[in-house]
């Protein structure tokens, strides 16, 4: 019995409104060097970006350096537990305080000269003062920058004039609060050296074009089609629903094939390991309500209670797209938080993964683990693994001489949205800037 079509049909298409011709991207944007100066120049001091997790700074004296591209920014919790961020420079001679992530951190003094500050940023103590002349200590405080915390999730913003976090997250907020995301925990981060562009690793993580052909398997088990996306104007997002076959399979799938896809590619969702055979449907029953069933088992095994979430919580893939690089995926009991930051020349970049499991309340907290790897080391399950894959050869595609600009379809308007934003940002003058796309491109 085929029992997999029984959902609700989607209130719209990927696509949404077409519109009159394609919308053009220049391709140097993933390449020119001036292009990534201005990137650091005028947008990256001025956006919110999330630097680590809570679990990462729980306890006074917890401190993590944030780098993307040249900004290196200190997070540490103070003494009285308040959570503070820095420039990652002495104010002397400007030599890095600290480096990488520790704890038990009393004050924070450079190592090249000596001079030593408290973990609120006040200067404390400068060898040889005297030799200075006149120099007064509270003329030289660490340089502050903006910090705040949403769902367990640090951001910093080194523009201390920006707009609060809750203001430039927008709808993301109110739109996944029912997700309850306070009550997963960070367990790990892997960091993956790839050589492309950070927009083109963003870009993989900003539509669902790509699925019909670079994830053949998760083809079987979601629904790329009916798959309906916002743009608010800093944050985006799309909606998937898992269990069931997509609408462009011309093929029929049986239960057994959709069960098996979703297993292949999401089974450690539901503690279930790739060949175990289907185990059927009452008669009531679709093959998401089965996956849904047994992802609520595995959490109980977990001492987690997901009694109040449905199969459309459970099944529903919710991806928010915030400017300039973050990308949240979470259900009901699934959180994957990426970042992607520009590397040594704009046609290297990091991706970095945030792993997160729903805990039971009352967990232990624990410090996540942080791992680093080249893009041929990381295996991070199928579909994530196709995606890195691509990235090497795509970059180098972009900065083929006779391909001048890229082709953006309205189903890939979350990309569009990053450009949108970048122009905004970076203040390009009109010929520097996308083209066509109208009328469907309005959010």
């Amino acid at each position: 019995m085929v029992t997999h079509a029984a959902h609700d049909v989607r209130r719209e298409d990927a696509i949404g409104a077409p519109p009159t011709r394609p919308t053009r991207v220049p391709a140097a944007r993933y390449y020119s060097t001036e292009f990534a100066r201005l990137e650091e120049k005028r947008m990256w001091p001025r956006v919110w970006q999330v630097a680590c997790t809570v679990d990462h700074v729980a306890e006074p004296g917890d401190y993590f350096e944030y780098r993307c591209g040249p900004i290196s920014v200190l997070v540490v919790r103070d003494g009285g537990g308040e959570l503070r961020a820095f420039q990652n420079v002495c104010r002397h001679r400007g030599n890095s305080l600290c480096q990488g992530a520790g704890s038990d951190l009393q004050e924070l003094r450079c190592g090249y000269h000596g001079w030593t500050w408290d973990l609120a940023g006040a200067l404390k103590r400068v060898p040889n003062r005297k030799g200075f002349g006149e120099l007064h200590m509270s003329d030289f405080p660490l340089l502050p920058v903006r910090v705040d915390v949403w769902e367990r999730l640090v951001f910093v913003n080194l523009d201390r004039d920006a707009m609060p976090l809750a203001e430039y997250l927008e709808a993301v907020p109110s739109d996944i609060a029912w997700c309850r995301l306070s009550d997963f925990r960070c367990y790990a981060t892997m960091t993956v050296e790839v050589d492309a562009n950070w927009k083109t690793i963003a870009d993989g993580y900003s539509e669902t074009y790509h699925i019909q052909t670079l994830h053949p398997e998760l083809h079987r088990c979601m629904d790329d089609v009916f798959a309906p996306q916002r743009i608010w104007g800093h944050a985006g997002k799309s909606e998937q629903f898992y269990g069931v076959p997509s609408p462009h399979l011309r093929e029929p799938l049986s239960d057994e094939d959709v069960w098996d896809a979703y297993v292949t590619t999401q089974g450690a969702l539901m503690g279930v390991e790739e060949g175990t055979p289907f185990p059927g449907c009452a008669d009531d029953m679709t093959v998401p309500d089965v996956i849904a069933a047994r992802t609520r088992e595995f959490a109980e095994s977990r001492g987690v209670d997901l009694g109040w979430a449905d199969t459309e919580q459970l099944m529903t893939l919710h991806q928010y797209n915030v400017f300039p690089n973050m990308t949240l995926l979470t259900n009901a009991d699934h959180l994957t938080v990426m970042t992607s930051h520009p590397g040594a020349d704009p046609e290297r970049g990091e991706l970095v993964m945030y792993l997160w499991t729903r805990m039971a309340p009352g967990s232990p907290r624990t410090t996540p683990m942080d791992v680093r790897m080249t893009a041929a080391e990381a295996h991070p399950g199928l579909v994530l693994t196709q995606d890195i894959s691509v990235l090497a050869g795509l970059q180098r595609g972009l900065s083929q001489p006779g391909f001048t600009h890229l082709t953006l379809s309205n189903e890939e308007r979350r990309v569009i949205n990053l450009h949108r934003n970048l122009e905004r940002y970076l203040d390009l003058p009109e010929s520097d800037r996308m083209t066509g796309g109208e009328p469907g491109d309005a959010p």
